[in-house]
């Protein structure tokens, strides 16, 4: 039996979560969507491996992933190799393999891009749910039945391989580590996502809401991924998330310098195009027949005033707080580091002070990240402050007096700054959600 998983990555309760198995899945789910109810004619799934100049990989991957959806799948399936222009002999090995395994097809193109693969395999694909997966196999397959079972039942419309997810267990160096939470933690802030892995290789879904939403897409490449899950999200369908074992690949050929410089246009372009209406969210929020789902944590005053008028009150404390260690600190060190430590200490206290009184956010559900993100804030407060100060020093020999209406001034300006982002990003409504990925 495949069983379902909770978003969080913990095994539902099978009497409140849906299961897929042989017999159970001819009778239709109560669900928005309902359950997949396989024909017998064509295929349920159809799992996609984009390559370029794989012919090294590929065939133990198409073997091994053919031999697990032979032995655990009980239904129909279709493995297609996407060629993108791959000029080595992956094409020709591509070409046996179909000759050789029944359930494998070659789709050949002219350019390269994972997301043009992807988007011209699922657009003519007859399968129910539609997947892929990256030819190196990083991800352990075991993950393939989590990953498919929500959406055979009807329970959710995308489901996503997640290495950051609780219960994940990830072999790979420090700086793939930061570059993947990093981008993540960028994703949150600027487009407040809740799905925790945008660019995990290990994606599958249901054919009907691929059908809705790939014509509003239109990255060819990495961005992909990520386009579609934000747009998913947004109109307000159900992400799955399945925690992965995943090892790296140390002979990735993924430009990582190239990728990063696109993903960062991507967010511009899909930041932009959100802003001003060219993607139909609410359109296709309509014709998938989704409500947004609307959080809002307890207590969280959502009037502009109350909230500015609970930060100013916060910020005057926290700023005399400031004055205050930094007179004491400046009797013993230069501006400089004095600044720095008084900075640093009013921060965490004011991030608590704020999370509490003035965004209502209470108990440890995501402290730690709210102080992260609230030291990132902190830094930009730090940047106008010791800036200032730098500028100030450089042109004169200022008194005490003339130094700290500087930085009064400038501690001004970063308090704007810190409620702008405070509110918009570190505690957005949308983030605040206990059922997010932690």
């Amino acid at each position: 039996m495949l069983t379902v998983l909770t978003q969080a990555g913990h095994t539902a309760d099978p009497a409140a979560t849906p299961t897929v198995d042989a017999m159970t899945l001819t009778q239709p789910a109560t669900t928005d969507r309902g359950a997949i109810v396989p024909d017998g004619t064509t295929p349920v799934l159809d799992v996609v491996v984009p390559v370029h100049n794989e012919e090294r990989d590929l065939e133990d991957c198409v073997r091994r992933l053919h031999a697990q959806l032979t032995h655990t799948f009980p239904y129909r399936f279709r493995i297609t190799v996407a060629d993108n222009a791959s000029t080595d002999r992956t094409l020709e090995r591509a070409r046996a393999l179909e000759a050789e395994l029944a359930e494998v097809t070659v789709v050949h193109l002219a350019e390269k891009g994972r997301g043009r693969a992807l988007h011209a395999v699922w657009s003519a694909s007859d399968a129910s749910v539609l997947a892929y997966m990256d030819v190196d196999l990083s991800t352990d397959l075991a993950a393939l039945a989590p990953l498919v079972a929500p959406l055979l039942s009807g329970h959710s419309d995308i489901a996503i391989g997640s290495r950051l997810a609780r219960g994940a267990r990830v072999v790979r160096g420090p700086k793939r580590e930061l570059i993947s939470r990093g981008y993540n933690l960028l994703l949150r802030g600027t487009l407040a996502i809740r799905f925790s892995d945008a660019q995990c290789g290990f994606k599958a879904i249901r054919a009907d809401v691929a059908a809705r939403l790939l014509p509003h897409v239109t990255d060819t490449g990495w961005f992909f991924d990520t386009e579609l899950l934000v747009l998913a999200e947004r109109t307000g369908l159900r992400i799955h998330e399945v925690p992965v074992d995943w090892v790296d690949d140390p002979d990735s050929r993924v430009d990582i310098v190239a990728t990063a410089l696109a993903d960062l246009r991507g967010i511009v372009r899909l930041t932009r195009a959100m802003a001003n209406g060219t993607v139909p969210v609410r359109q296709l929020r309509s014709q998938l027949g989704r409500a947004p789902i609307e959080v809002r944590a307890g207590g969280v005053p959502t009037s502009l005033v109350r909230q500015l008028a609970r930060f100013a009150a916060v910020g005057v404390a926290s700023t005399l707080a400031y004055l205050l260690l930094f007179s004491l600190l400046r009797t013993g060190m230069s501006a400089q580091p004095a600044n720095l430590i008084a900075l640093a200490v009013t921060a965490v206290a004011n991030t608590a002070a704020n999370r509490r009184f003035t965004f209502g956010v209470r108990g440890r559900h995501q402290a730690g990240r709210h102080q992260f993100e609230g030291l990132l804030v902190f830094g930009l407060g730090l940047g106008l402050t010791s800036g200032s100060l730098a500028v100030l020093n450089g042109l004169t020999a200022p008194g005490r007096a003339l130094e700290l209406a500087v930085l009064v001034a400038a501690n001004l300006a970063a308090t704007v700054l810190r409620f702008l982002l405070l509110r918009g990003w570190v505690f957005h409504p949308r983030r605040l959600d206990p059922r997010s990925p932690r």
